[in-house]
């Protein structure tokens, strides 16, 4: 049945017959057609190529212009008499349709063109007689949802709830995103604002803004109390606490804005000096840059720090001064490079900013979220909009290199960026670039936010108390003199009169100050006349007879202009004295002449004050200019006021607010419309596709745009990109010359300890007590990580092995080794086979063994090794007596021949076919099989072999026609009965081999090989904890590698020379190497255990996978040995253990001399003792048990019957001169030698700071439990005793009294 849609379709039907038969098509309409009653008929295959022989084409006439259901009938065209043909015809139906543009009658025309022959699915073949432009799609068409199923896609969430639970997932995160972000930009607007250093003198107005990046590196901050001192080519500041009451300062990444004031400028700056006193529970800092802006000026000066102030870390130093940066230095690729890249993750990347937003940017955490929620949200709606577009085949592929891509990727990937991009860009530049909305002028701000006023100096000093602010007359006192040192540094002039200094018990006049002030003046002065003359004096006028003072200097940063409400406004020294002169007037007047004892003094005071204020409001500049003291606020108001007027209006961020929600609802309903309409599976190949390529762009492709972007800066632009620190902000009202509090502002306290840089002696002593912890805590980690890898080494060590494969191993020996005699025959060989052997491999219960606790797996087996005829050779003289010989077992004379029953050569042809013939060898790698140590020699794993059966009377039979066609003769060298057996009580498996073996003498020996090996691990509570240990046993060698790692750095070859280092390294290697036999042994184990389940009625080999365990257990066995060995590594600090190994080390050349003399003597007395008694005496059979004898007699461990028995008199000589010159003479020389050096150790043995070390962490670790210890006396305690504030506030513990 086929639909015609309208009546201009072409209809293309293809035929896919499974044979090359030809067949006759009859097209029906709404009913099968007939042979006279079609539409349309025609018979296949056509002429032409193979794609138009079955290829039917029904144009619009052929159809008649019908439309609706067609029925259509293939009859096959086949010869006479035959009745059926079995095949099968596959039609392909295509509706299609060939047209133009008209550009005549503007419109779509199929005139002169028809659908072709090669027209698919996909692609329409149009066959045309002119030229003409066909329609094409340039942009690709999104896939389809239809939004009235809303409800209807939506009752199908229980069978498709993927997509619908993660973009709900997605915004429950988001809600919980937004509240942390919302903390974080409160505790950002804490940050935003500018420092006023509480220790600023009142007299100083001359203002720097210092800007303090902290590193990003770990451990970066620092607790300390951090101090800073500017130097210029006209001076150097006072050194200034750099803290903050109100929040913490220098964390790690923070950036710190501080105003520091000096009484004049300090010039052109040209370094930096910062110190700390390494304090607090984490004293090192790294500084990574300071920007110092004269706000006076607006000069910028950069100083690139990037090292650390800390006495454990880079150059160990706590104070460093750094030089200003000059624009090559600036200018550096590694400047450049670093500093963009910072900024652009710290600032620019939308979604790592959220974390590292700089507190100063206007566009807050929450906005950001906000962003990145909106734009995941979109990007997920472009990317379901075009999942699983089909491909077109007929677009040509592009191909750069290995990336190949069509222009249908490229128009999917430009419309997803038309449709997700704009609208994001614009959400972000909102806000952005939107001003903050101002704060009403008139609303008052809270108390607690003023900075700069009151407070105190130290944070370890408490507030200062009310009675502090009273103003006294040694305080005006105190500013006039630091008025005048000011004014003498500035004036590079230095002070005359010293002798005026304020000495003890003395009190310093303060006309004779102003005197003073006045004479720097004078020097600076031109004319050189007098300031005062007595008629001036005495009229109380102030004769100005110097003329113009010269206290103006030009400003060495260039034109000292700075833009503020629009006038212009110069700064010099001149407009600074006049400050410090009117704060001096103000002082006076508020304390009034009653405060002084002599009232004419405060009157000539006055009267001094208010002369040299006339001077300066004299000179050229003018009293106003002097007069207008701008204070810092209004300065940065009027500095930002032209930066305010840029940006969008404040209310701009609700426009944001709207699109961030519109985006994010249109974008999240219409992805889980999508995911709805495509179904589960299809939705999750979607999901995955997306979250993968979602952290590719977010951890790789992102990043690495970044970078591409800050090294393109910094190669080609070669910009200095100033950085935005923002307006300063100034929190309360500051200090105002008018104001009486401003006046009674509390002093600084120079006595602090961190306004001096920590002296070299105390840095140190500092260092050295660090060095000391930092030993004791690397000492007690050491200890513990080893306590705890010797923990996890003993759990997995004897997780591997069960105390009950003892037991099974050893019932399994006593009840197969029943009727075994020391010599056996071949009959006896049969006899025990037919008895104990039957009867305990099957025993009652079918299938299992002796008493039917342990389960037979698979068949046992027979298998013999057997020599060849003639493998030696006869003396000469009895050729004639011994017709033949065969030589004991060896590799090279084994047999490994083929024969028939009996041994007969004859039969091995036929036999030689039979996979199971017990007179057929069989390799090794066939039988799966490995060599196995018997008692004299090492057996091959191949051999003849026989299979016992399932049940003993196969067993008994087979043995029956072994004995009756002598499998067993005079070439067999060792008979191995081997099977396995799996005890489910205990869990374990047991491969067994029981060999009888013979030295070419007839008599067999018997012995017996059993290796319990556990293939299943149990599933109880303690496999579960056996696996955590293993896998924290690793975690421990990964730790050590990396350790050994970073020594083997720093030693290079001298790492190889310390036999600790190569302990480690050993234990390391043994670890990896058990880890790797234990996988293989688990793989061998389910190997075998497959081979058991398709094969259970053949013999199962476990022998490689028993010989990976046996490996696994003496590696085990040997990390053990060695990790015990390590605990006298660690107990080195123990002062009796450490004179044991110095006594060694200073004996060791004299030992050595010894135990060369011992080791001569050992072997002599052990290769004589075997060469007398090794061929009768089965304790001195071989070379080896020789020597362990001789051990044995030094330790009194020693069988004198039976060497007296055999010989009395070699026996008594050997014993007794064995005794005499080993016992009696070399072992004492060897232990005096040993107690002398001991001796001289004791003698000789000074404390090393190791031990001092162990003391120390003694004492921190009974302090740590409220344990008081009586510490030793020491010689230092009184210098110790002294040690600076700094050391105690680090908590460094010293060993004195």
């Amino acid at each position: 049945m086929i639909v015609v849609p309208s009546p201009d379709v072409t209809l293309v039907l293809k035929m896919e017959p499974s044979e090359e038969i030809p067949f006759v098509l009859l097209l029906g309409y709404k009913d099968y057609p007939k042979d006279k009653q079609y539409i349309a008929k025609t018979q296949m295959p056509h002429q032409g190529n193979s794609q138009e022989r079955y290829t039917w084409v029904l144009g619009p006439n052929d159809l008649t212009g019908k439309v609706g259901v067609h029925y259509l009938v293939v009859r096959p065209i086949v010869e006479a008499g035959v009745k059926s043909v079995n095949a099968t015809v596959t039609v392909t139906s295509i509706a299609a349709q060939c047209k133009y543009w008209n550009e005549t009658k503007s419109t779509w025309s199929e005139d002169g063109c028809r659908v072709g022959p090669l027209t698919t699915p996909l692609v329409t073949q149009c066959l045309c007689n002119h030229l003409t432009f066909f329609g094409s799609a340039f942009f690709v068409m999104p896939n389809l949802v239809d939004v009235s199923r809303t409800a209807e896609l939506f009752a199908t969430f229980s069978d498709n709830p993927v997509v619908v639970c993660f973009v709900g997932a997605i915004f429950v995160a988001y809600l919980l995103v937004v509240v942390w972000a919302r903390k974080k930009d409160i505790q950002d607007i804490a940050k935003v604002k500018v420092t006023v250093l509480e220790d600023n003198d009142p007299l100083a107005e001359y203002r720097y803004m210092l800007n303090i990046s902290t590193g990003h590196r770990r451990g970066a901050s620092t607790s300390s109390q951090v101090t800073v001192t500017l130097l210029g080519t006209e001076g150097e500041s006072e050194p200034h606490h750099l803290t903050d009451p109100d929040k913490p300062v220098f964390e790690r990444g923070a950036v710190d804005t501080f105003l520091l004031t000096t009484p004049f400028s300090l010039g052109e700056l040209q370094s930096i000096r910062l110190w700390h006193d390494n304090s607090g529970g984490h004293p090192a800092w790294y500084i990574n840059k300071v920007m110092v802006q004269d706000l006076e000026t607006g000069q910028k000066r950069h100083f690139l720090c990037n090292s650390w102030l800390a006495i454990d870390m880079g150059e160990c130093i706590l104070d460093n001064v750094f030089p200003v940066a000059s624009d090559i230095e600036l200018k550096k690729f590694s400047n450049l490079f670093f500093m963009k890249t910072a900024k652009d993750f710290r600032d620019g990347h939308i979604w790592f900013s959220v974390i590292s937003r700089p507190p100063t940017s206007t566009f807050t955490c929450v906005q950001r979220v906000s962003c990145c929620f909106s734009l995941l949200l979109c990007t997920m709606l472009t990317s379901i909009m075009f999942w699983g577009i089909p491909t077109d085949p007929s677009e040509q592929t592009m191909d750069l290199g290995h990336i190949e891509f069509t222009w249908q990727q490229v128009m999917i990937g430009i419309q997803s960026s038309i449709i997700m991009f704009p609208i994001n860009l614009l959400i972000v530049s909102i806000f952005r670039n939107t001003r903050p909305r101002e704060t009403k002028p008139g609303k008052p701000k809270a108390e607690g936010s003023k900075q700069g006023k009151t407070g105190r100096v130290s944070p370890s000093q408490p507030p200062s108390p009310q009675r502090e602010r009273d103003l006294t007359p040694d305080t005006v006192i105190k500013d006039i003199k630091k008025l005048a040192q000011s004014l003498s540094k500035a004036m590079k002039s230095p002070i005359p009169r010293l002798e005026l200094e304020m000495k003890p018990g003395q009190q310093t006049d303060i006309n004779t100050l102003l005197s003073l002030v006045e004479d720097i003046i004078r020097k600076q002065n031109r004319a050189g006349g007098e300031f005062y003359t007595d008629a001036s004096k005495k009229e109380g006028a102030l004769i100005l007879s110097l003329g113009v003072a010269n206290l103006q200097e030009t400003s060495l940063c260039g034109s000292p202009e700075k833009t503020g409400d629009g006038s212009q406004k110069r700064s010099n020294n001149s407009q600074y004295l006049y400050r410090q002169l009117r704060h001096v007037e103000k002082e006076l007047s508020l304390l009034g002449p009653s405060r002084f004892p002599n009232p004419d003094s405060y009157c000539r005071a006055v009267q001094q004050v208010q002369g040299m204020k006339g001077l300066l409001e004299s000179s050229s500049l003018g009293g106003d200019q002097l007069a207008r003291s701008p204070s810092p606020a209004e300065s940065s108001e009027g500095d930002s006021s032209s930066k305010k007027q840029g940006g969008l209006p404040w209310w701009f961020v609700f426009i944001g607010w709207i699109l961030v929600l519109a985006t994010s609802g249109v974008s999240g309903y219409f992805t889980m419309m999508y995911g709805l309409t495509y179904g589960k599976d299809r939705s999750i190949s979607w999901l995955i596709s997306m979250v993968v390529s979602f952290f590719e762009s977010l951890f790789i492709t992102q990043p690495l745009k970044v970078l591409g972007f800050a090294a393109f800066f910094a190669l080609v632009l070669k910009k200095v990109d100033q950085e935005e620190y923002g307006d300063p902000k100034f929190e309360g009202e500051l200090r105002n010359p008018d104001d009486p509090d401003a006046v009674r502002a509390v002093r600084r306290d120079s006595t602090c300890s961190f306004y001096q840089p920590p002296p070299p002696t105390d840095i140190d002593r500092m260092r050295n007590n660090m060095i000391k912890e930092q030993k004791v805590f690397a000492l007690i980690k050491e200890i513990l990580t080893y306590m705890g890898f010797m923990w996890m080494l003993l759990l997995v060590a004897y997780g591997q092995r069960d105390p009950n494969a003892y037991f099974l191993t050893q019932h399994i020996r006593q009840s197969f080794s029943q009727g075994i005699s020391d010599s056996m025959s071949h009959g006896n060989v049969f006899t025990w086979a037919n008895t104990s052997l039957l009867s305990n491999l099957f025993g009652e219960n079918p299938g299992f063994i002796t008493d039917g606790n342990s389960k037979l797996v698979g068949n046992a087996r027979l298998r013999q090794v057997r020599v060849q005829k003639n493998s030696c050779r006869i003396a000469r003289s009895m050729r004639q007596s011994v017709p033949d010989c065969h030589a004991p077992y060896s590799w090279e004379v084994e047999d490994m021949g083929s024969y028939g029953p009996g041994w007969n050569r004859s039969g091995s042809e036929n036999t030689s076919k039979t996979l199971r013939s017990p007179w057929q060898y069989q390799t090794q790698a066939r039988l799966r099989a490995q060599p196995i140590w018997g008692s004299v020699v090492l057996y091959r794993g191949g051999g003849f072999v026989v299979d016992l059966g399932p049940d003993s009377q196969n067993a008994s039979s087979t043995l029956q026609y072994l004995f009756d066609n002598t499998w067993l003769d005079m070439f067999t060298r060792a008979v191995f009965v081997e099977f396995t057996v799996y005890n489910a009580n205990v869990n374990l498996f047991c491969i067994v081999t029981l060999m009888l073996e013979t030295t070419a003498v007839g008599a067999f020996q018997f012995r017996s090989e059993l290796q319990s090996v556990r293939l299943y691990q149990s599933t109880g509570g303690l496999h579960i904890f056996v696996m955590a240990s293993e896998v924290i046993y690793f975690l421990f060698i990964l730790y050590y590698m990396f350790v050994q790692g970073k020594l083997m750095k720093q030693q290079k070859w001298a790492y190889f020379k310390t036999k600790w280092n190569l302990l480690e390294l050993a234990i390391i290697l043994l670890s990896w190497s058990a880890l790797s036999v234990f996988i293989k042994r688990t793989l061998l184990g389910n190997r075998d255990m497959e081979y058991y389940h398709n094969h259970k009625d053949q013999f199962a080999s476990f022998h490689e996978t028993a010989i990976a365990d046996a490996v696994l257990g003496y590696l085990i066995a040997f990390l053990v040995l060695l990790a015990t060995v390590k605990l006298w590594h660690l107990l080195r600090l123990n002062p009796k253990l450490h004179m044991i190994t110095a006594t060694l080390q200073r004996a060791w050349t004299d030992i050595s001399g010894f135990l060369v003399v011992i080791t001569i003597m050992f072997l002599a007395y052990s290769i004589a003792s075997n060469l007398m008694y090794g061929w009768k005496l089965y304790s001195y059979r071989t070379l080896l048990d020789s020597a362990l004898a001789m051990v044995s007699l030094q330790l009194g461990i020693f069988n004198y019957d039976e060497v007296l028995d055999y010989n009395p008199v070699l026996g008594a000589f050997l014993i007794g001169s064995c005794i005499i010159f080993m016992t009696f003479v070399v072992l004492n020389l060897f232990i005096s030698v040993i107690l002398v050096a001991f001796t001289q150790e004791q003698m000789h043995h000074k404390p090393s700071e190791e031990e001092e070390i162990v003391d120390l962490m003694l004492m921190k670790l009974c302090n740590l439990f409220g344990i008081k210890i009586k510490k030793k006396e020491d010689s230092d305690s009184p210098k110790e005793n002294g040690m600076t504030a700094s050391a105690t506030n680090k908590g460094f513990f010293t060993i004195s009294s």
